[in-house]
């Protein structure tokens, strides 16, 4: 009897919401919409890639994010410490350490001082390594950031935190977020995309993941050669208009579903489709560099065909020209637990000119105003060096997150700035600390969006990309 009560009293609650015309999706939407903060409208669920105003007006429209996975030695690229060089051979003194651990250095290892030449470049004068000419060109039209410092000490964790600023899966990442707050300009494009130039991304794809947000916000991960996107083609047999009408059917089915359920999956599932349709025909478009002048290819170290970092580079630059809101170009490899120079020499190589290259070209054809370049990794490296013959390292650095460094450009930044400071052996910083969410919520702000406002509600409370913490650097803005 009890039973068939509740089957009766299930079946009364399934009719109510049906027969009233709302659904349970519906019904928690509207409740959502009254909180004031930043969510998912109504019609931001029919329709999620919609443009949206931002909170506030932007000074960037995009932005283009070179992650440098692994991490590069800001000791020997960027902060300069002639004095360490005074103490290589040394032990670290031990009150610059104090009770910090790590994991493959004790921390009374002795020091390394810089392994490259230093010398002043530009109006600014700032102190550049020399296996940085190319950026050494354009230092007056970037701000460099001396002071960076994360919470998080190994690399898949401290991705992990740079991108989604938490350590641990499972929250949306900053590219995620943006297009979360302001939709898609591209219609024929992913409004996010993601593209790697290395063997592997120790945080994975939890670092272009969309977390509890509807999943139409992911970065959709393009490789760096032939179709850019596996299966993009239609098979053989299947035409243009059929597939079309396929198609068509699809939707007309998912839009009845959708009115039903209020699912925002439901709209990323058509959003889905009909980008992967489009794509069939932009996509080819985007990648095909042929357009490309000669001097624009030299300019970036870039051939057509070759897989490359360069390449991705110039991909970028003809996806902010498309509407592309978010790029993540991941370029992996800077882990020098052994053989700090090498390491760097071979990945400066391989990053420097078109990073280079891609902010000059921004600036030449007027988009660099409103494109945010953003460059640097997960952590620093120790002032100490790591040698262990047991695991065949040596003249190497550890993991260091409480100082590094990175630099931006475009967007809203200052030009020809360094700003922040560590002390005489780069172990500390002692001038204008920037955390790692100080950075998400400076980003988020020339994007014309605050970061205290875009809030997420999930799991019973409210979610921002920069927990409880954050401060917008204005210092750091023109």
């Amino acid at each position: 009897m009890q039973i068939e009560q509740l089957k009766n009293l299930e079946i009364t609650r399934r009719h109510f919401f049906r027969d009233c015309q709302l659904g349970v999706g519906k019904v928690a939407l509207a409740s959502l919409l009254t909180a004031g903060a930043t969510r998912m409208s109504n019609a931001a669920v029919a329709n999620p890639m919609a443009p949206r105003k931002p909170h506030f007006d932007p000074k960037a429209k995009a932005v283009i994010h070179l992650f440098m996975a692994g991490a590069p030695s800001q000791l020997d690229l960027f902060d300069y410490k002639p004095k360490l060089a005074d103490f290589t051979g040394k032990p670290i003194p031990p009150e610059v350490v104090g009770g910090q651990r790590y994991a493959f250095i004790r921390p009374d290892a002795n020091c390394l001082g810089p392994v490259f030449k230093f010398a002043r470049h530009g109006q600014s004068g700032a102190e550049l390594s020399e296996v940085l000419p190319h950026l050494a060109k354009i230092v007056d039209d970037i701000t460099i950031v001396k002071s960076v410092h994360t919470d998080q000490f190994n690399h898949a964790p401290a991705q992990i935190f740079f991108n989604t600023g938490f350590s641990q899966p499972g929250r949306p990442s900053l590219g995620s977020w943006v297009t979360y707050g302001l939709g898609a300009e591209a219609s024929d494009l992913p409004a996010f995309v993601v593209m790697s130039t290395g063997a592997g991304i120790s945080g994975g794809a939890a670092n272009w993941s969309s977390g509890f947000l509807p999943t139409v916000y992911s970065g959709c991960r393009l490789r760096n050669q032939g179709d850019p996107i596996l299966d993009v083609s239609s098979p053989a047999g299947i035409d243009p208009r059929l597939q079309r009408d396929s198609l068509d059917l699809i939707s007309t089915l998912n839009r009845r579903r959708l009115e039903q359920e209020g699912d925002p999956e439901i709209a990323t599932r058509i959003a889905s489709y009909e980008m992967a349709y489009r794509l069939q025909t932009s996509a080819p478009e985007l990648m095909d560099l042929k357009s490309e002048s000669k001097e624009t290819l030299e300019m970036y170290g870039c051939e057509p065909d070759k897989p490359s970092f360069a390449r991705a580079c110039l991909l970028a630059r003809r996806m902010i020209e498309r509407g592309v809101r978010f790029i993540n170009i991941y370029n992996e490899g800077w882990d020098a637990h052994s053989d700090v120079a090498g390491n760097l020499r071979g990945n400066c190589g391989k990053t420097d000119q078109a990073s280079a290259a891609l902010v000059t070209d921004l600036k030449r054809r007027g988009l660099l105003d409103e494109t945010l370049v953003v460059w640097g990794g997960e952590f620093g490296r120790t002032p100490m060096v790591e040698t262990n013959p047991a695991l065949g390292r040596s003249l190497g650095r550890d993991h260091h997150p409480q100082a590094y460094t990175m630099w931006m450009a475009g967007g809203g930044i200052k030009r020809g700035l360094v700003y922040g400071s560590t002390d005489d052996l780069g172990f500390h910083i002692v001038d204008n600390p920037v955390h790692v969410h100080d950075l998400q919520a400076t980003i988020l702000h020339l994007l014309g969006m605050d970061h205290e406002r875009l809030t997420y509600f999930h799991a019973g409370r409210e979610f921002r990309l920069t927990d409880v913490h954050g401060r917008i650097v204005h210092d750091l803005l023109a």
